[in-house]
C-alpha cells in the first residue's frame, strides 16, 4: 500500500515521488508497479495508474490509424439523400459549409472546431509526443504538447456529432430515399480508434517516459 499524508516520513519525500488522486485529492506516495499491475486509491478506489506492455508502439499504431481515418471521415459522403428526384451527398465538411452559408456562422465555427479542428490537433499532439519518446529527443517540446493535448480533450466531441448524424438519419429515413456512405463508416472507425487510444495511451507511463528521458540527459 502507498504511503499517505498520515505517514511520518511523508513530508520528507521528494515531490516527484508523490501522487494525488484526481477523484478525492488524497496525496500519497507514488506506487512502484510492474508491467500488468495497477494501483487504486486507498480512499475512493479510483484507478490511479497502471503499467501496460508496449504502450508507445501500440499508441503510435493507433494514432496512425486514426489519422488515416480522418480525411475520409470528414470529406467522404456520410449519406446519399434522394428527395423528390434531387440527390445530394452530405459530408462533415459540407455540413460546416452549409451552416456557414445559411447565416449560422457561430454554430458553423463551433462544429468545425469540435468535430474537425480539435480532433486533428489532438491526434497531431499525440503523434508528436509519442515520436519524442520513441526518438529520445525534444522531451521539453513533448511535455508542452502533451499538456496542450490534455487541455483540448474536453473540446473534441466526435461522439456528439455522431449522435447528431444518427438522429438525422432516423428522421430523414421516413421523408426521403436514404443510403449510407463510406464516410460514416470511416467516422465511426475514427471515433472507435480514438476511444481505444485513450485506453491504451496511459498518461502515467507517458509522463514517466518523458521525465525519465529528461533526467537521463540531465
Amino acid at each position: 500500500m502507498s504511503e499517505t499524508a498520515d505517514s511520518p516520513e511523508f513530508s520528507e519525500l521528494p515531490i516527484e515521488q508523490l501522487l494525488a488522486c484526481p477523484e478525492c485529492d488524497l496525496l500519497m506516495q507514488k506506487p512502484a508497479l510492474r508491467i500488468g499491475e495497477a494501483a487504486d486509491c486507498p480512499r475512493c478506489g479510483f484507478e490511479l495508474c497502471s503499467l501496460h506492455h508496449g504502450v508507445i508502439g501500440r499508441s503510435l499504431a493507433l494514432v496512425t490509424a486514426a489519422l488515416l481515418f480522418y480525411i475520409p471521415a470528414n470529406f467522404l459522403p456520410i449519406m446519399h439523400l434522394n428527395l423528390l428526384g434531387r440527390t445530394t451527398q452530405d459530408t462533415v465538411w459540407s455540413g460546416v459549409l452549409g451552416l456557414y452559408e445559411s447565416g449560422m456562422r457561430g454554430v458553423a465555427i463551433v462544429v468545425f472546431l469540435c468535430s474537425m479542428a480539435v480532433p486533428l490537433v489532438k491526434l497531431l499532439c499525440q503523434l508528436a509526443v509519442l515520436s519524442c519518446i520513441s526518438l529520445g529527443r525534444w522531451q521539453q517540446i513533448g511535455i508542452a504538447l502533451y499538456r496542450t493535448y490534455h487541455h483540448l480533450r474536453e473540446w473534441g466531441m466526435l461522439e456528439v456529432y455522431l449522435l447528431g448524424i444518427l438522429v438525422s438519419i432516423i428522421k430523414l429515413n421516413d421523408m426521403a430515399e436514404l443510403s449510407l456512405g463510406v464516410g460514416l463508416a470511416c467516422f465511426i472507425g475514427l471515433l472507435l480508434v480514438q476511444v481505444w487510444l485513450e485506453v491504451v495511451m496511459s498518461p502515467h507511463q507517458v509522463w514517466d517516459a518523458l521525465s525519465e528521458r529528461i533526467d537521463a540527459r540531465g
